[in-house]
């Protein structure tokens, strides 16, 4: 962790006080082993420390943990959309990704009470070039939300430290409106949260949601309740 104290120092001048982080995660069923526990865990340390985040949950997991997908949503976190299942959109044809889509929108706002538009995030970023997709996810209310900083934290024997310094320091180098890519069940992302959010707050950042950020260009307006 020296590296990113030493990054900060560097960095700290030219940073105005109270830089704003937005901590998100991409939430879907694990693509390796991973302790079940975890995401109700990380919810737990977001809660203790008083943090907030933004959740982009995909449909199908929503559907089958539907108690912590709402305890996402009573936390004060911002939800988005994930798809419902995760494959890359270029992959589906245009019905099959208006269909994907859709169903996520019902999945999310059934188990959570919270209409996830306009905030999407493309299954592992793939689409968010292609014009095709663009275009379907704003017929659908839908802006893309990509990221600024990754720290690899899905990464098979990725170390906890590792995701922390790769998230602390890309969050001083980036500055203001910072986007952190991270996910909701590896156990590395458990472990590095709390070396995260202290981090961040030692090297002078404020924790917000993405809906505390400008909005994208051409991003249709946000829709927060069902209703």
């Amino acid at each position: 962790m020296r590296r990113i104290w030493r990054e900060r120092d560097e960095v700290r001048q030219h940073r105005a006080p109270g830089f704003r982080v937005a901590l998100t995660f991409d939430t879907e069923h694990p693509e390796f082993d991973a302790d079940p526990s975890n995401t109700l865990r990380l919810l737990d340390v977001l809660a203790h420390e008083q943090a907030v985040a933004t959740f982009f949950l995909q449909g199908q997991w929503a559907s089958s943990r539907p108690s912590l997908a709402r305890r996402i949503a009573e936390d004060g976190h911002l939800i988005g959309s994930h798809s419902q299942w995760h494959v890359p959109h270029t992959s589906l044809t245009e019905s099959g990704l208006r269909d994907s889509v859709k169903r996520a929108e019902a999945s999310i706002t059934a188990t959570t009470g919270v209409d996830p538009r306009p905030w999407f995030r493309c299954p592992y970023g793939q689409g968010i070039r292609e014009r095709r997709v663009r275009r379907i996810l704003g017929d659908l209310g839908y802006v893309n939300v990509a990221w600024d900083v990754e720290p690899y934290d899905f990464r098979p024997g990725i170390q906890p430290e590792h995701v922390a310094e790769r998230a602390v320091s890309g969050s001083v180098a980036h500055g203001d409106g910072a986007r952190v890519l991270l996910h909701n069940w590896p156990d590395a992302t458990l472990a590095a949260l709390p070396m995260i959010l202290s981090g961040l707050s030692k090297a002078g950042a404020r924790l917000v949601r993405l809906d505390s950020l400008p909005t994208p260009p051409g991003a249709p307006r946000a829709v927060t309740k069902h209703g």
